[in-house]
């Protein structure tokens, strides 16, 4: 269901209660870029998903785990700073889409972006791409997912999608618990053939089609990370998880039961050309495998934070989260910030971001910062902000107004705007 189509007892401001606009939004962006030194307020995204259970760690409301009703599925996702549109089947028209909010009008954030482009994203982005090219969300989820792939650009572009290489992060704020299955199978065990893969694929119907038996799991640590290209197997654990990645929602599932719960076979094959639905051979061919098969795959593609240079001082930590590149590509990077009770600082960064709020309240400029303890689905927070690429690069102001707790930020960045980005295994070198 599309916001404001269902009412819910709420005690702040509901996303039902504004204007949704498609016009004017130009001079409204501008307007609010002037009085927010470059920031604007978004209203949270939800996404649910019809074949996971809700891990029940984004601060929604459990009475509205379902909002979107049972048949679509409980609410596991929230997006951030999001113009990827949501590839759930029988979707809302909106879903996946973040509104921005000014006073009492809201319009997306795609709309914005089309009609205000550089101003928002910056040049060289917006030159290339003519949109913001990733997006960011929480993924939470009470078990493990299905052992599957995103599809490469060349591979996505068969069926007109992009490719989504894809990273994460654990915040320690969101796992206070593990739920059932804290390990992600990555990659597949060297020396693995594809005709074993094949012959999983083969036995699909047959319950467990045993595709993890060709894998190894790994545990996962809050606080930590891992970069994944696409074409590489990954069945995430039950960790709620901060993922920046590529704009894009393809994937293919490659296996067939999860916990009991069967995983259709257009899952398997959603993002793939139709005359290839039950080839086989194509579908296995869709592996990258030397990546699948690399026999030091934590070594390269674990991730541990890294203090960023020059931007840590008395009362902050700034540390990136997500670095590296894919395909010789830096597509995506993350950096936390943590702001200590009572004090302040300016950080620059190199192009505009995302930013979620995980811990503490403050200010960022003018704008309020607090991290709700509980959220209503349609109910507006102000723990989310999209920041310009202007705003960045001059500087913007942190302050922690709480006497008791840091102020934690994550944000995410798109391609190319960290040239001096770690890469991946330089924590070993802290």
């Amino acid at each position: 269901m599309p916001p404001g189509s269902r009412n819910f007892p709420m005690s702040f401001t509901s996303v039902t209660q504004l204007k949704t606009i498609k016009s004017s939004v130009k001079g409204l962006v501008e307007d609010t870029l002037a009085q927010t030194g470059g920031l604007l307020r978004l209203a949270p995204c939800w996404v649910p998903r019809s074949f996971l259970q809700p891990g029940k760690r984004l601060k929604l409301h459990p009475d509205d785990l379902y909002a979107f009703g049972l048949n679509r599925g409980g609410i596991d996702e929230r997006w951030f700073a999001s113009t990827t549109p949501c590839a759930n089947e029988n979707r809302t028209p909106d879903e996946g889409l973040s509104y921005v909010v000014v006073g009492g009008k809201r319009f997306t954030l795609q709309q914005a972006v089309a009609e205000c482009g550089s101003t928002l994203i910056g040049g060289s982005i917006w030159k290339k791409y003519k949109k913001w090219p990733v997006y960011s969300k929480f993924f939470d989820n009470m078990g493990p997912i299905p052992h599957h792939m995103h599809q490469s650009a060349k591979q996505a572009k068969l069926v007109g999608q992009e490719g989504k290489p894809e990273s994460y992060y654990f915040p320690p704020q969101h796992n206070n618990v593990g739920n059932n299955f804290p390990y992600t199978f990555m990659g597949l065990e060297p020396g693995t053939t594809k005709a074993q893969v094949r012959k999983c694929l083969e036995n699909w119907n047959r319950g467990d089609n045993g595709i993890l038996d060709l894998s190894r799991a790994y545990r996962l640590k809050p606080g930590t990370g891992w970069l994944i290209p696409p074409c590489v197997l990954h069945a995430p654990g039950s960790l709620c998880t901060y993922e920046p990645q590529w704009g894009s929602d393809v994937f293919g599932m490659y296996q067939s039961l999860v916990e009991g719960r069967e995983v259709p076979w257009s899952l398997l094959v959603k993002d793939m050309p139709k005359a290839k639905h039950k080839d086989l051979d194509f579908i296995v061919d869709q592996l990258d495998w030397d990546e699948n098969t690399d026999p030091n795959f934590k070594d390269n593609h674990y991730l541990e934070p890294i203090p960023v240079k020059g931007s840590c001082g008395e009362g902050y930590t700034d540390r990136w989260i997500v670095y590296g590149k894919v395909a010789g590509e830096q597509l995506f990077t993350a950096k936390e910030l943590t702001v200590e009770p009572g004090a302040k600082c300016t950080i620059k960064d190199g192009g505009a971001y995302g930013l979620i709020t995980v811990q503490g309240k403050g200010r960022m400029n003018q704008l309020a910062l607090d991290c709700p303890k509980l959220i209503r689905f349609h109910e507006l927070t102000e723990d989310e902000v999209f920041c310009t690429e202007d705003a960045a690069k001059a500087g913007v102001t942190f302050e922690n107004t709480s006497d008791v707790e840091p102020l934690v930020v994550l944000r995410y960045f798109g391609p190319e705007v960290h040239p001096d980005a770690p890469s991946v295994g330089d924590y070993k070198k802290k």
